[in-house]
């Protein structure tokens, strides 16, 4: 069993060896997954086992979670063919280095072979061999709004993906499932499309000046007041970029002497923003509130390396939904160690916020929490929204603190009023403030398209990554010459998808990447589901040993779990 698997086990359940007579997976192991035993109501693949969590009184309705192990043989050929790639790579290296083949990538010349070198040829040699093989899947130029359907610009390669040449064709009406345009409101009819033309006809497009200089207009104070109201917080500040929020904040935030416990599969903006800050890292599994509260007991025992010295502060880094496992963190769980151990938490719901809870609030609406347990509510408008930028949500004196602290607050030009008005109308749209249901519209019909999507790939027999209500569906590819052959195949049917692998996933879980949409039909989902299935025979990509899929789970009162 390879350890990402293994790190994927929810609330600190252990992989261990069968036995009293249970009937073990391919690879020897017994996984347990879900947080509810639900008995009679459906049945697990035979070679899994339920478990019921001690902390089931934290949740008001089932919260399952699917990460089927990988196939032992899946998992031997996937490294093999890694390997494969590997030996040929380093051949072709050296019939570069002997210039017998035409080297494409960036090196030093010879007059400078004295100086420290800028390229480092081990550290490209993914990029030389492995990742230009399948180039063609990213990148891709669109040339219409990346709503539920787009177009994209036709382009060939006559250099094996080294450069690209446009045809001048474009490739129309492809359905775009990649995209987080979640609730659709990437589009350019309607009313988000006109109060931004009508916001670039009043204030022009930029504002060529910081907030806190020549910057701050009120429409970015009616934006960030909206904005607490929605989350129902006190304050709330809002930022030009999604990244830079979670970058340049946490390290206003701690320091040295302060202790960041990290989420393994946090963003790569978290995982910058804790290093920037200078404080002590420590990384707990993905979603094990085991890992997470053994790191708590350590921290306020031991204290701070060599001194003992009591951690000045101490912050659990955690995201609402995780990108590419298409996980929900177990919030209730984090909020109760969090109080146990006095930590401070640090929510970061880009993906979540606007897609999860029955009002859209993200993941603190979704488990029915309050938000005045979360001390950092962190977001941002690129997904749901349909814009562009972050906020980070909290206390009045946390944010005024963050208006003299931060360095995106100091030193980063304003955001761009139609982007601000893009983020107030949709807003207004979801809490139905518009006075149109529009907004509980596209939330139901999200959820239900999450809820079709889902069911149906598992009927199919492919073995799916994540929450059961997550908009975000991994689906397992696994071996590296069917990631490229994936995208490729999916776009000769009209579907514009995501492919992801080594290093962005463990070696060995390579995927594709889907994104739910409100905008989606039920038409364009059956077409999606047509050719992924028809490209899934092909590719021969239905590993799943379920016997049945899982029917899906309907929210049931707290009442009625513990009477079952």
């Amino acid at each position: 069993m390879t350890e990402s698997s293994a790190n994927k086990l929810l609330n600190g359940d252990a992989c261990h060896r069968t036995s009293n007579g249970r009937k073990p997976s391919k690879n020897g192991f017994v996984k347990n997954h879900c947080l509810f035993q639900q008995p009679q109501k459906y049945r697990r693949p035979r070679e899994k086992n339920q478990n019921v969590t001690y902390n089931s009184s934290l949740y008001k309705k089932p919260f399952v979670e699917s990460f089927e192990e990988t196939p032992l043989l899946v998992a031997v050929l996937t490294y093999m063919g890694y390997g494969i790639l590997t030996i040929f790579g380093y051949l072709r290296d050296f019939l570069r280095h002997w210039n017998i083949e035409k080297c494409h990538v960036a090196r030093e010349r010879e007059e400078q072979k004295d100086f420290v070198p800028l390229y480092q040829d081990f550290e490209n040699f993914y990029t030389r061999n492995l990742y230009m093989r399948i180039r063609d899947n990213w990148n891709r130029p669109i040339c219409s709004v990346p709503g539920a359907k787009m177009d994209l610009v036709e382009r060939v390669s006559h250099d094996y993906n080294w450069t690209f040449d446009h045809t001048g064709k474009v490739v129309k009406d492809v359905i775009n499932m990649g995209s987080y345009n979640y609730l659709g409101f990437a589009e350019k009819t309607g009313a988000c499309a006109d109060a931004a033309i009508e916001a670039t006809q009043k204030y022009g497009v930029g504002v060529g000046s910081t907030r806190c200089e020549m910057g701050n207009l009120d429409i970015h104070e009616e934006m960030e007041q909206l904005v607490a109201r929605f989350l129902g917080v006190e304050s709330s500040m809002a930022f030009g970029m999604g990244f830079a929020t979670n970058s340049m904040n946490i390290p206003a935030l701690t320091g040295k002497g302060c202790l960041i416990l990290s989420d393994e599969l946090n963003h790569a903006s978290l995982v910058l923003g804790a290093r920037l800050s200078g404080s002590t890292i420590r990384v707990f599994k993905h979603n094990n509130m085991q890992s997470l509260e053994k790191l708590l007991r350590d921290a306020i025992v031991h204290g701070q390396p060599r001194t003992h010295r009591p951690w000045k502060k101490i912050l659990i880094v955690v995201e609402g939904i995780y990108s590419m496992e298409g996980s929900i963190v177990r919030l209730p769980e984090v909020i109760a160690l969090k109080k146990r151990y006095k930590a401070y938490l640090y929510l970061d719901e880009a993906h979540s916020i606007g897609a999860l809870g029955p009002n859209g609030r993200g993941v603190v609406d979704y488990f029915g929490l309050d938000p005045k347990d979360v001390d950092i509510m962190m977001g941002t408008f690129t997904k749901s929204f349909g814009a562009a930028g972050g906020y980070i949500g909290g206390k009045k004196e946390l944010i005024d603190y963050l208006r003299c602290h931060s360095h995106s607050a100091l030193y980063a030009t304003s955001m761009s009023p139609p982007v601000a008005q893009q983020i107030i109308t949709s807003m207004k749209i979801i809490m139905g403030e518009d006075g149109t249901t529009l907004g509980a519209d596209r939330l139901r019909q999200l959820s239900e398209n999450t809820t079709y999507f889902r069911r149906k790939l598992r009927e199919m027999g492919f073995i799916i990554y994540g929450n059961d209500d997550s908009p975000v569906v991994p689906m397992m590819l696994y071996m590296p010459a069917k990631i490229g052959a994936f995208g490729r195949e999916m776009l000769k049917r009209n579907i514009g998808t995501v492919v992801v692998g080594f290093p962005a996933t463990p070696i060995i879980e390579s995927r594709a990447r889907f994104c739910v949409s409100a905008a989606h039909t039920r038409e364009m989902l059956n077409t999606a589901l047509e050719a992924i299935s028809e490209v899934g025979d092909l590719l021969q990509l239905k590993y799943s040993r379920l016997e049945q899929p899982l029917p899906s789970l309907v929210w049931m009162s707290e009442e009625s779990l513990l009477q079952d």
